[in-house]
């Protein structure tokens, strides 16, 4: 013979939930609503009656009515080792009409197909951390596509400093298939300047070699000129020479650069 469905609706309605410590008494509140519309008479039973205090055990639920029924864990030495294997009966029925002068009577004379059970086990949880295992439904949301837009390089430019634009695939395939005409006009312009310095340098050696002569010269002439004198003859080149090489080389450099 088939049980009947329970009538109460049961919260939390698989496990009662004890959170640690368990040096103290813990309470787990078990909470039972009546939605039909009959009185419906309930006991709460379980496996360890030395361990649990249960308050109310039983009573009567009036129509659309709810009762919280504190469940209390007694104090105790907890062994992590320990499986726990208590569990928890919700029984209930439907109450007759009129007054009832003795519950534990009418419990002991119902028939057992007027039953309806609901079990529940119990989780000791000692750090206190967990959850309820009812968890909400998880809202699903729709995600639209996002679109990708390349992302756009620019130059860097340094205060006081000029540099090239950061080449993109684009123009570096461009780069590479440049004619050799300019290649070779760039390669030319680096010579350019290799021999401007090179020429550079080599007039300021005479320029210094010339110095020396002349400093010897007037020493061997004026033998009593004073080494304060001397050093104020030897100056720098003109500068007439420094300004036409700085202009071949800027102007060289531009060529390059453009």
């Amino acid at each position: 013979m088939s049980k009947l469905e329970q009538i109460l609706k049961i919260e939390p309605n698989t496990e009662l939930l004890f959170k640690g410590p368990f040096t103290e008494v813990v309470t787990a509140d078990l909470h039972l609503r009546n939605p039909s519309d009959k009185r419906v008479c309930f006991k709460v039973k379980t496996t360890a009656p030395k361990r649990y205090c249960v308050r109310p055990n039983s009573g009567i639920i009036e129509p659309r009515q709810s009762v919280t029924v504190a469940v209390m864990l007694q104090p105790f030495d907890y062994d992590p080792t320990e499986k726990n294997k208590h569990k928890f009966m919700v029984q209930t029925m439907f109450a007759p009409d009129g007054k009832i002068d003795n519950q534990d009577q009418l419990w002991r004379d119902v028939s057992p197909d007027k039953l309806m059970d609901s079990k529940l086990k119990c989780v000791l949880d000692p750090t206190g951390n967990s959850v309820a295992s009812s968890p909400a439904p998880i809202k699903e949301e729709k995600v639209n596509p996002v679109k990708m837009e390349p992302v756009r390089k620019e130059p860097v430019k340094l205060m006081g400093q000029e540099e090239p634009p950061i080449v993109s695939a684009k123009n570096t395939s461009s780069t590479e298939s440049s004619s050799p005409r300019e290649e070779d006009k760039i390669q030319q312009y680096i010579e350019e300047i290799r021999q401007l310095k090179a020429e550079k340098k080599r007039l300021e050696e005479n320029e210094v070699r010339l110095r020396k002569v002349a400093i010897s010269d007037t020493v061997s002439q004026t033998p009593t000129t004073m080494p304060g004198n001397v050093e104020s003859t030897s100056s720098g080149l003109p500068p007439y020479l420094y300004l036409i090489i700085c202009l071949i080389i800027g102007v060289l450099i531009g060529k390059v650069i453009l």
